[in-house]
């Protein structure tokens, strides 16, 4: 029991704590805070920065509210970043709900509402740009909070992060709120190094716990053996649901057996179905489906797991997926809500001028929303984005099928997440789901106060195992790894502002080099262990006729020569066997190896395989049709004669294959073929063969001569000596990748630093001295204001004049080509532009333009930064010169989504050549008169659709 004086002091305490800001702030708040949040708020009241990596849905957005809370309460500026416009957008809109418009604004490079408040949400982007040109915004700065903060590991936006959080004034608290990352205390230890005391506070407990399951044809089935949510969780790895795994393995069975009933491949319609997948057997391998759409839909409404979030990984998968249940007649709302979503719509599209309903697919996107199914996606046009979120917030909208970036940060909570797929398209190849971007998306599963628990469903289907599923489940965490890179526009600004040397000093205190760095004092320590293993080795081969070390190194080098000569060989046989593949044709007879014997065969077809490599199919005289490719027959092919063989001859149907291995017969025995060339020519090949024979004879013949290969202990040295090359291989390796490890990130400024010295944008102080300090000349200058992916390129054609003779519309056109980036390899068709125009020759400058600055950075052996992308320069002049809506995009590929969303980066981009000093001895010509078509673009730009997709 507690003496007076210990009741008396825990009261007093409890009074103090009602005192704090952190309990006004929680009295705000109509539930209690859990931990975590009261572990980061105190921090942040203590005056530390926080580090808060907590999972998707946790809440941990509250202490970066309470830093908005603070900075208001102590008269201090807080700004709120975001990596994207969407929930910079959203987080302004709750801040205002709380705050009031006239406290808080939003800047987002396209949008600027209430710029100068007290409390402004950007885009880390924006904040970036507001350090490097010292803005007087920064002035009164108390707490900068930075939401998703893991997306610096982003390769292409994540830079920014790390030049916000390095750049920042020490004296700003730094609130970072990150997804659940396993090496958030190495990610903490790196901001308490450059911000000083950063508190780190840590949760993986998921307010609504989840559970998994896999859909089996119209089944859904728990992925793991206990029964309930919570138990999963705490098991490291849960084993996985024996009735799951036998009902897949039934599965496979089934449609393994779907094969033997006639398939019209048989038949020779090749376009009209496609034949099982075979084994390297040659046996059918079953390919199972995932379920229908449909079937997913009833299943989870059966199951009362609606509403739901389907994960597909395609645009246009999102959008036929919306299709296909709209058309199988899915209605999922009562009449009362399809009204209320009506209203919803009604009201938020009010502004759509109605000749543009049509083009933008209006009716049938609000037909599928008054049913309930909706897509949401980075095509869709802003408002229609919007729209979709705050009916499925509402409960109205029951199934969305999404994208991945949905799952970055927007508030929309579902009671289920199904996965149609664990691969994406990366941007260029298709890569399995790592276990975090598993763990992103399936943590939107679970509404906080109204879920008991949430839901997690992967489709069973071909290639998707369940313990491959119980893995990515599993793992909840995933390194972050930094992508910070210098910039050309980052190295003028700090070489604006600072020396070379103290730059330098500034990019080797990013988290890039402060990870490589740990990794050099881990593999400095695997030196060490290899050099002392060497050690022993060198005593155990010593030699009293010489240096034994110098002999071994010698007899590796033979070994390795032979093995070079022996792939050199076996792939010059197999380019060769590729390109006599390629020349034949069908009914061409054809000798290849099989096994000790040669066989004789028929070409059926040509084709080339997923490589590109060539693949011939061919019936051979024992009746077997077989494929040969490069590898398969690595000796090659030749022709010997040529056969007609029908076009409409079908090699499937017995009597047309016994009919041509007959007359193959005959011809060979009757040497009735019509020859043709026998074999190649290698004059090339054995050139570079002649080479490697003659340099391995080369190092035998100094092997022979070396004093050690006389000893009596050859050979017993040799052996330890083989383990020492292997060592001193390994060793070599190793001190590789430190030397590549160490002062990466300074190697790549002063790379970044050289193109810009070959350009002009950099000078040398000393000319006598290049590699010492640099100085910014004027066009330096002016490429210090341009914040774009591609900067350099859009200053080399500032400073060239490429751009001087457009006129706005011309020049919103060119720059598109500047900002635009497709989707994929291949571009959309779009308005076409005349070769002869003014800007069909500027976009052929600009890539000429862009060719210079790759060839000054294969130079420099920099990664070659993206060149000029002119498939929308049609579609932007057309709009700048009045054109609908329909007249643009009628032409291409391109959504009103997509259209909309790059006029808004184009827009930030003219506005910087708008705002650019245009006087000044050191300003290129012309810049004067190129500022103000600049502005005159903006405004062209910024019309319609654009202009009502601002905010």
């Amino acid at each position: 029991m507690s003496t007076p004086a210990q009741r008396y002091a825990a009261a007093r305490r409890r009074q103090a704590a009602s005192r704090t800001e952190l309990a006004r702030f929680a009295s705000g708040y109509d539930f209690p805070l859990d931990h975590f949040q009261e572990e980061g708020c105190a921090a942040l009241e203590r005056g530390q920065g926080v580090l808060v990596a907590a999972p998707t849905g946790a809440g941990k957005t509250v202490v970066g509210e309470f830093a908005v809370h603070l900075g208001l309460a102590r008269g201090l500026k807080t700004f709120y970043t975001t990596p994207i416009k969407a929930l910079s957008n959203q987080k302004y809109l709750d801040l205002v709900a709380r705050h009031g418009p006239e406290t808080v604004g939003l800047l987002t490079g396209d949008a600027s509402v209430n710029p100068h408040a007290q409390v402004v949400v950007m885009t880390t982007e924006v904040l970036r740009n507001m350090l490097y040109s010292g803005s007087r915004d920064l002035d009164g700065l108390g707490y900068v909070v930075m939401d998703e903060v893991h997306y610096l590991a982003d390769r292409f936006r994540g830079p920014v992060w790390e030049e916000v959080i390095i750049h920042l004034d020490p004296a700003v608290q730094v609130v970072s709120l990150s997804a659940t990352v396993s090496n958030a205390e190495e990610f903490g230890a790196w901001l308490g190094q450059v911000r000083g005391t950063t508190a780190v506070v840590v949760s993986e407990h998921r307010p609504v716990p989840l559970t998994q399951h896999m859909m089996v044809g119209r089944r859904l089935l728990p992925l793991h053996a206990q029964s309930h949510p919570q138990e999963a969780q705490e098991t490291e790895t849960p084993p996985v649901n024996p009735e799951l795994v036998e009902a897949v393995k039934r599965a496979r069975r089934a449609a393994a057996g779907e094969g033997d009933r006639p398939q019209p491949w048989r038949r020779g319609a090749a376009t009209r179905g496609r034949a099982p997948r075979r084994g390297p057997s040659g046996a059918r391998v079953a390919r199972l489906r995932p379920p229908s759409r449909t079937a997913v839909i009833d299943a989870l409404q059966s199951a009362s797991l609606l509403p739901a979030i389907v994960f597909v990984f395609s645009r246009a998968g999102c959008e036929q997926a919306v299709a296909q249940v709209i058309a199988s007649g899915a209605d999922l709302t009562t009449s009362a809500e399809a009204a209320r979503i009506r209203r919803v719509i009604d009201r938020r599209t009010a502004d759509i001028p109605a000749g543009d309903l049509g083009v933008l697919g209006f009716h049938s996107w609000a037909h599928a929303l008054q049913r309930g199914v909706a897509a949401h996606h980075a095509g869709l046009l802003p408002v229609f984005k919007e729209t979709v979120e705050e009916l499925f917030s509402a409960g109205l909208v029951k199934v969305v099928y999404a994208t991945e970036t949905l799952a970055l940060g927007i508030n929309m909570p579902a009671r289920t997440v199904v996965l149609e797929s664990l691969r994406k398209w990366n941007g260029s190849a298709h890569v399995s789901l790592s276990p975090g971007e598993y763990t992103q998306l399936t943590g939107r599963a679970g509404r906080r106060g109204i879920d008991v628990e949430g839901h997690a469903v992967v489709l069973a289907a071909d290639e998707i195992d369940p313990a491959a599923v119980s893995s990515l489940a599993s793992r909840r965490t995933y390194p972050l790894v930094s992508a910070f890179r210098p910039t050309y526009n980052m190295a003028v600004n700090l070489l604006g502002r600072t020396s070379r040397a103290r730059a330098r000093e500034v990019l080797e205190s990013s988290f890039a080099q402060f990870q490589a760095d740990r990794g050099v004092v881990e593999l400095a320590a695997q030196a060490r262990a290899k050099r002392r293993g060497l050690s022993a080795l060198e005593e155990a081969m010593a030699c009293d006729l010489g240096d034994f070390r110098e002999y071994a190194r010698l007899r590796q080098d033979i070994a390795d020569a032979e093995a070079d000569l022996s792939r050199a060989t076996s792939a010059a046989r197999r380019s060769q066997a590729g390109r006599d593949m390629s020349a034949l044709a069908r009914g061409d007879v054809v000798v290849h190896r099989r096994g000790r014997r040669l066989k004789h065969a028929v070409v059926l077809d040509v084709e080339a395989d997923r490589t590109g490599a060539p693949a011939i199919t061919v019936l051979g005289e024992d009746s077997r049709i077989a494929t040969l490719t490069p590898d398969t027959t690595p000796e090659g092919v030749t022709r010997v004669g040529t056969l007609r063989v029908a076009a409409s001859a079908d090699m499937h149907r017995p009597r047309d294959r016994d009919r041509l291995v007959g007359r193959l017969i005959e011809a060979l025995r009757s040497s009735d073929l019509d020859k043709g060339p026998r074999r190649r020519t290698r004059g090339g090949q054995d050139a570079r063969r002649a080479g490697a024979v003659s340099r391995l004879e080369d190092l035998r013949h100094r092997m022979r001569a070396h004093p050690c290969h006389g000893c009596p202990d050859r050979e017993e040295h040799a052996r330890v000596g083989r383990k020492w090359s292997k060592a001193q291989a390994a060793l070599d390796r190793l001190h590789a990748r430190i030397e590549a490890r160490t002062g990466t990130v300074a190697r790549l400024f002063d790379a970044v630093c050289q193109v810009l010295v070959d350009l002009g944008y950099l000078e040398p102080v000393d000319a006598d001295q290049p590699l010492g300090e640099l100085r910014v000349t004027g066009d330096g200058r002016m490429l210090a204001r341009i914040y774009a992916e591609r900067d350099l390129l859009i200053a080399e054609c500032l400073r060239t004049g490429i751009w001087r003779d457009l006129d706005s519309a011309q020049l919103a056109g060119a720059l598109s080509a500047c900002v635009y980036e497709p989707r994929a390899a291949a571009q959309p068709s779009g308005l076409p532009v005349a070769p002869g125009s003014a800007l069909g020759a500027s976009l052929r400058a600009q890539i000429g333009v862009a060719r210079r600055i790759n060839e000054r950075e294969a130079l420099a052996r920099l990664e070659p930064s993206s060149g000029a992308e002119p498939a929308l320069a049609g579609a932007i002049q057309a709009w700048c010169q009045g054109a609908a809506l329909s007249e643009v995009l009628e032409e291409g590929d391109l959504s009103a989504g997509d259209f909309v969303r790059w006029c808004r980066q184009l827009l930030d981009v003219v506005g910087q050549i708008a705002s650019l000093p245009a006087r000044g001895a050191d300003q290129p010509d012309g810049l004067a008169s190129l500022t103000l078509r600049a502005a005159e673009a903006a405004q062209d730009i910024d019309r319609g659709v654009v202009a009502w997709s601002a905010l």
